[in-house]
């Protein structure tokens, strides 16, 4: 695995920015609010998007919705660069949601394991075959944390050797398991999925990123991550140093609400989550204001 960027004949690579919606304050969605949002990251050095991720509270959209989503990131960044998370209880809805975004010409879809229970290494591969027949190229998103079901580097490199996945959105933090990944499957390639870990995996010969602070400080990651992948690291760790207060609020159960609140500070339409996630009070609401301001006061853009 080489360090490199976005390109039409790996549109998965690169800073893919996992979208935050903006929500009205009744909590409808505001398209146009996130089809500007789209362009802004766009124009400030990220590759492209991932709609319709956890962060882009996809469990609380209606399929109008969650479709609509999808089509207004297609519009602004082409579909190429744009990453659907496609994520389904069911292997078969999973599968339909891939199936759109190959109708929109989308480059690649992002997708869990089955969530709905802990399911064995047979289920898993069943599941992920099932949706990469949509004909798409599928990314798979690690995160055991939340589905229960770890894909471990055995694992993820059968999907691969099945041809089930070209890369994988890794979200455990441990950075000890990207070398094993590039033993056992050394042409899959390891995507950055927490933004804590952003150097560590960069050194480690990630070539993507899907990412969750570029939401409200695009320019400054795209600096970063360039020069992590790049291994400058006389530039690279001044900044991860500088953000990684705030970068660590990726990994937490509020990421969803501290991002927004990270974007509302610095001018960005985020708006209010939908139930049943809440806004941030107290000490939380206080530590993501903290970093985000001292982001912003150490020139962060």
């Amino acid at each position: 695995m080489t360090a490199t960027t976005w390109n039409s004949n790996h549109p998965w690579r690169g800073i893919m920015v996992a979208t935050a919606l903006p929500l009205r304050a009744d909590l409808s969605v505001d398209y146009d609010a996130y089809a500007d949002h789209v362009r802004w990251l766009l124009d400030n050095g990220c590759d492209g998007v991932v709609p319709n991720g956890s962060l882009g509270e996809y469990q609380t959209l209606t399929d109008e919705e969650r479709a609509r989503v999808v089509r207004t990131a297609v519009e602004v960044a082409g579909g190429a660069r744009v990453m659907p998370g496609v994520s389904a209880y069911g292997s078969a809805e999973a599968r339909r949601w891939a199936e759109q975004a190959a109708e929109e010409g989308c480059g690649s879809v992002l997708l869990l394991p089955p969530n709905a229970y802990r399911a064995d290494e047979s289920a898993v591969c069943a599941h992920y075959a099932e949706v990469a027949r949509a004909g798409v190229p599928v990314v798979a998103y690690n995160n055991p944390i939340d589905t229960k079901v770890d894909l471990t580097p055995g694992m993820l490199a059968r999907l691969h050797q099945d041809g089930s996945i070209v890369a994988v959105k890794e979200f455990t933090g441990d950075v000890r398991r990207a070398y094993e990944m590039a033993e056992l499957a050394p042409e899959l390639d390891l995507l950055i999925g927490a933004d804590d870990v952003l150097l560590e995996l960069a050194v480690a010969g990630a070539v993507g990123w899907i990412a969750g602070y570029p939401n409200a400080f695009p320019a400054s990651c795209s600096t970063l991550y360039h020069a992590a992948v790049a291994g400058d690291l006389a530039t690279a760790l001044p900044l991860y140093k500088s953000l990684h207060s705030l970068l660590r609020w990726d990994s937490k159960t509020e990421f969803v609400q501290s991002i927004k609140l990270s974007m509302e500070i610095v001018g960005r339409p985020g708006g209010p989550t939908r139930p049943p996630r809440f806004p941030l009070t107290g000490e939380t609401e206080a530590g993501v204001r903290a970093a985000t301001e001292k982001a912003a006061a150490d020139g962060h853009r």
